[in-house]
């Protein structure tokens, strides 16, 4: 024990030695990486926001029971929370001895506290109020005790009497946590309704802040076909059990989830309930793919405990990939850092079994790790002080005054996304508003980005109404008279009785937009008259894949946020699905007397894509003028299109096949049918392919070699 403790100093000592010397360094003392990441969730690199100051737990001692004036070891077994209180004291949940250990932010035993008249059984919890009372969820005992400070037993809270808890309710409380009011609000182990809330008296006043259930689209799918019996006959589903709970000093509630949860794996919650995160639609708990553990693993990140600083910024741990990601007090992602530590040895600042953690007065960091049996001490490194108090200016609204800082913290990590989100906001504070447009688009912020336009636009109408209104008046004017007077002229009548040329080519081409307006006439023109050609629908195909490429690079970035264009993925996607529609509703319609030629269904679905042509590449240029206030508008033209595409799709099947509307129906159903068995066999063939030419290489090298 003692050469162990040695160890650890030495680490210690010499980290916070090239801390303090050579403040370059600390990247090069720690054994593990910081990362965030940019507007386009890409990894980015840091220097570390954190690094180790001290390791506590690891020296407790004990009297010997047979000889009261030796001290002997007793470290701690399978802790499983911390706790630290206003005075900066520790208290741990030490649950495998059954107590709670008491020290001092710097490790030196206070005390253990114990019920001699009623002994702790496994605890897993602990909590201290201001006026010093400590609660612990004594999960063994299926209890939650009420200590006050001198460590006598005050009250006990076991399973509530109520109606509205079922019968199956299992009262085995993990965390514990009180408010201000003195309710408390306990994490039950497999207790998916949700924080069981009790009122200083132990009543019942119901659960809190459940998760939501999660359902797979099949599982959709069951409870809209399935009859009611069917559907009972189920595996019930269960949201995720809630497996932490914290409290900040402005009251807030806070919650951890794990298990199969995608997202809410993090919420701030009211004391209505509701989350107040707007990013809570974005999964919590980061990781780096490369430092994933090679193996199976169960669902991602495993968020076991949530702490809150005082600066509001909330820092939750994974237990799974021992991970620990800080969030401002909005849900944004400022960084995450950690890693797993080496099999069989020990690593300063890296976790074997990360369980618990809180921060002190000094925003601090105590994590607590219940296979090492101690407690690692962190602190904000130069860079991670800028950080925390930029972000703080920018979400007091101070934004002004925020800008030196992120500019300060840019010098150290240009990279920095957080960062250049605070710049624009700054910009767009004092009136910069083409900087604040360019800094929001590059931190990947859509309603900043909008909001700036807003005001680039407003100001340009405000110094060019008046020119602009004077040219639309006098223009109108101008037309209307040019028009008047050169109604009856010679050269108009010569231009309107020009002979025109009937090319076939553009005789098709005109067809094409004829099928706009006259789509049943259009299309039964294609199988009964002849009309339309190869050459036209090709061509069409072709605008139509150049119009998918000019909407992702011209459209706003208000409405298209998308970096980089992959031309090769779009033209692959878009040819492979249309010739797929093409040839199974080919199939699909001889079986099912459809009375079509391939050729009418190849250029009926080219002529389909007509209004895409037409409407994708000016809206794509408008919405450059629009903001997301106009984002309905935006939004009721784009699907206006995709619908108008949808009905000439359905009007080409129904007049080349000669269908009724519900064969053409059925007839779309097939075809989609159809498709997906194309897809499979396509799959199954490849893969027999890949690994026939496997065999046939391997053959190939044993004979050679032999």
């Amino acid at each position: 024990m003692k050469l162990r403790r040695h160890k650890w100093k030495l680490l210690l000592s010499l980290i916070v030695l090239y801390t303090a010397l050579l403040p370059s360094s600390i990247q090069a003392a720690v054994k593990y990486s910081t990362y965030t990441k940019d507007s386009e969730g890409q990894i980015i690199w840091l220097q570390p926001a954190y690094f180790p100051i001290d390791v506590i737990g690891e020296d407790l001692m004990i009297p010997d029971p047979s000889k009261p004036t030796v001290q002997i070891s007793s470290s701690m077994k399978n802790p499983k929370d911390i706790y630290v209180d206003a005075k900066n004291e520790v208290y741990i949940a030490d649950t495998g001895n059954n107590r709670i250990v008491h020290m001092t932010e710097k490790g030196q035993l206070i005390r253990y506290i114990t019920i001699p008249e009623s002994p702790f059984n496994k605890p897993e919890g602990v909590f201290v109020t201001a006026e010093g009372d400590i609660y612990v969820a004594d999960t063994g005992n299926k209890r939650v005790v009420k200590l006050d400070k001198t460590g006598k037993l005050q009250s006990e809270f076991t399973q509530p009497d109520s109606k509205y808890i079922p019968e199956t309710f299992v009262f085995d409380p993990g965390k514990v946590m009180v408010d201000e009011r003195g309710f408390l609000y306990i994490a039950v182990h497999g207790g998916y309704e949700g924080l069981v809330m009790l009122d200083p008296q132990g009543k019942f006043q119901g659960f809190f802040g459940a998760n939501r259930t999660a359902l797979s689209p099949l599982d959709a799918l069951k409870r809209m076909l399935y009859t009611k019996k069917m559907y009972a006959n189920e595996a019930a589903k269960r949201p995720e059990t809630i497996n932490s709970v914290a409290t900040d000093k402005n009251g807030y509630i806070y919650t951890v989830t794990g298990g199969m949860t995608k997202t809410d794996q993090l919420k701030k919650l009211n004391i209505k309930g509701n989350n107040l995160l707007r990013s809570s639609s974005k999964p919590f708990g980061e990781i780096v793919p490369w430092d994933v553990p090679v193996g199976a693993v169960s669902s991602g990140p495993q968020l076991i405990d949530v702490a809150v600083d005082h600066n509001d910024n909330m820092i939750v741990v994974d237990s799974q990939y021992k991970y620990i990601s800080h969030y401002d007090a909005a849900g944004n992602l400022l960084y995450f850092w950690g890693g797993t530590s080496a099999i069989g040895s020990s690593q300063v600042g890296l976790l074997k079994s990360p369980v618990a953690l809180d921060v002190n007065s000094r925003n601090e960091l105590f994590v607590l790790d219940d296979q090492e049996n101690i407690v690692q001490v962190f602190r904000l490194s130069e860079f991670g002080q800028k950080v925390t108090q930029a972000n703080q200016m920018t979400l007091a609204g101070k934004y002004e005054e925020s800008e030196e800082p992120w500019k300060e913290v840019l010098r150290m990590n240009s990279q920095f996304a957080p960062a250049t989100l605070g710049l624009a906001k700054a910009a767009f504070k004092k009136e910069h508003y083409e900087e604040a447009q360019s800094l929001f688009k590059e931190a990947g912020d859509q309603q900043g980005y909008s909001d700036s336009f807003w005001q680039i636009r407003m100001m340009w109408f405000q110094r060019n109404f008046s020119l602009f209104a004077s040219i639309l008046v006098f223009g109108g004017l101008f037309y209307a008279i040019f028009n008047k007077l050169t109604a009856k002229s010679k050269f108009r009548e010569r231009w309107r009785n020009r002979p025109k040329r009937q090319i076939q080519f553009m005789v098709n081409f005109k067809h094409a937009l004829y099928i706009m307006k006259h789509p049943v006439d259009g299309f039964s023109a294609l199988r009964y008259e002849g009309k339309g050609g190869y050459p036209s629908a090709l061509l069409i195909l072709a605008i139509v894949y150049g119009s998918l490429i000019s909407k992702q690079a011209i459209t706003s970035f208000s409405f298209n946020n998308t970096a980089k264009i992959d031309l090769l993925s779009t033209f692959t996607q878009f040819f492979i699905v249309w010739i797929a529609w093409v040839v199974a509703n080919y199939l699909v319609s001889s079986i099912y007397r459809g009375e079509g030629r391939f050729r009418d269904i190849f250029i009926g679905n080219a002529y389909a894509l007509i209004p895409y042509m037409i409407i994708g590449i000016p809206l794509a240029i408008i919405s450059n003028g629009m903001t997301m206030s106009e984002a309905s508008i935006y939004g009721f033209i784009d699907n206006g299109m995709m619908v108008w595409i949808c009905l000439l799709i359905f009007w080409n099947i129904q007049c080349i096949h000669n269908y009724t509307v519900g064969e053409t129906a059925l007839n779309i159903v097939f075809t989609v049918c159809t498709m997906l068995v194309i897809g499979l066999l396509i799959f199954i063939t490849a893969g027999l392919t890949n690994d026939f030419i496997s065999l046939l290489y391997e053959m190939y090298q044993e004979a050679t070699l032999r």
